[in-house]
């Protein structure tokens, strides 16, 4: 059984090793697809080797088929097409009483803090697997897990329909914000730096503006009639991201901060407190987060055949991650992990 596994120092290694049959409470998965995405790359850049036992097989977009099942496992079948809510929680601590088991202090993010789905088979507790439809094809179920992230990006902003939203990095987690604010019934602009990214938006119809080359300030101000987005989301992790969003907010708008930001950013803290502006964190997602982006792209109403612009074989592994580094024309890059891929 083929794994690709992060060896440090920037290396992506291809394995030959016995898959893990399942044990009790274990389903083992033939996977079909990964995805990679901007935490596989920090990983790759040594910023999580505090975090990842090396080597170890990484990733957490995902989707596959049921191929065994642990001896007491009745709730699955084998042959059925699933994703992982790669989220394992200790149920013990303050968050995990409080109701916020997916940020529980404790958490095991499956594919960081343990194995992950770059390989032909995967072996996982039952509880984190999640059926998908057999109407959605499995290369667009891997955009289950970053769909589910947008999904609860918007959910924390309380996003209504009617209102106007601007979200700042045109990224694949930035255009699904967008599309699922979209399904909402809300109206959004999107900033983004990069021409290829920008055109992507533009093939999902989204407006999407150059902020070095836009003024951004005067469109959004005539897009509102002067009152400014009622809900701006940072998905870039710049300052100059969270510096745009705080200046385009309306009274009471409220600012979500999606982008991982490495070191504190200096805040308009004055114009909070003139405009009451609020501001909310949206990390990973919860059960509830990954039916609605399942619902969503079975509906069609996530294009993830515009989002999916690349995909390599598990062999190539270290190819696909040098092609989301490279960046270019280049969105949602997944590897097809099938043991009958090239």
């Amino acid at each position: 059984m083929r794994s690709a596994l992060y060896a440090g120092n920037s290396t992506i290694l291809i394995e030959d090793r016995p898959p893990v049959p399942p044990g009790v409470g274990e389903v083992q998965i033939e996977v079909a697809y990964t995805g990679i995405c901007g935490t596989d790359l920090h990983i790759l850049h040594g910023t999580m080797d505090h975090r990842v036992a090396l080597p170890q097989t990484i990733g957490h977009e995902m989707s596959g088929r049921v191929a065994a099942l642990g001896p007491d496992v009745s709730s699955l079948a084998i042959g059925t097409p699933v994703t992982v809510i790669p989220l394992r929680w200790c149920g013990t601590c303050p968050a995990c009483r409080a109701g916020h088991r997916h940020i529980c202090h404790r958490l095991n993010f499956i594919g960081i803090d343990s194995p992950g789905a770059l390989q032909e088979r995967w072996t996982v507790p039952a509880e984190v697997v999640v059926p998908l439809p057999e109407n959605l094809s499995l290369i667009h179920g891997a955009l289950v897990e970053p769909a589910a992230v947008a999904v609860h990006d918007v959910r924390r902003a309380d996003l209504h329909a009617g209102e106007k939203a601007v979200v700042i990095g045109g990224g694949p987690v930035g255009l699904l914000i967008a599309l699922v604010a979209r399904s909402v019934g809300a109206d959004v602009i999107v900033l983004e730096l990069d021409v290829h990214r920008r055109a992507v938006a533009g093939q999902l119809g989204i407006r999407a503006l150059d902020p070095a080359a836009d003024d951004v300030a005067a469109e959004v101000e005539s897009w509102t009639g002067g009152a400014g987005a009622a809900v701006a989301f940072e998905v870039s992790g710049s300052a100059a991201g969270v510096k745009t969003a705080v200046e385009l907010l309306a009274v009471r708008g409220r600012l979500v901060i999606v982008g991982i930001h490495s070191q504190p950013r200096e805040v308009d803290v004055f114009r909070f407190f003139w405009r009451e502006l609020t501001m909310v964190g949206a990390r990973v997602y919860e059960r509830a987060d990954y039916d609605t982006a399942i619902g969503l792209l079975s509906a069609g109403r996530v294009a993830a055949e515009t989002l999916i612009t690349h995909v390599e074989p598990l062999a190539n592994a270290a190819a696909a991650f040098a092609t989301l580094r490279n960046g270019g024309k280049v969105m949602k890059v997944l590897v097809d992990c099938r043991e009958t891929s090239p």
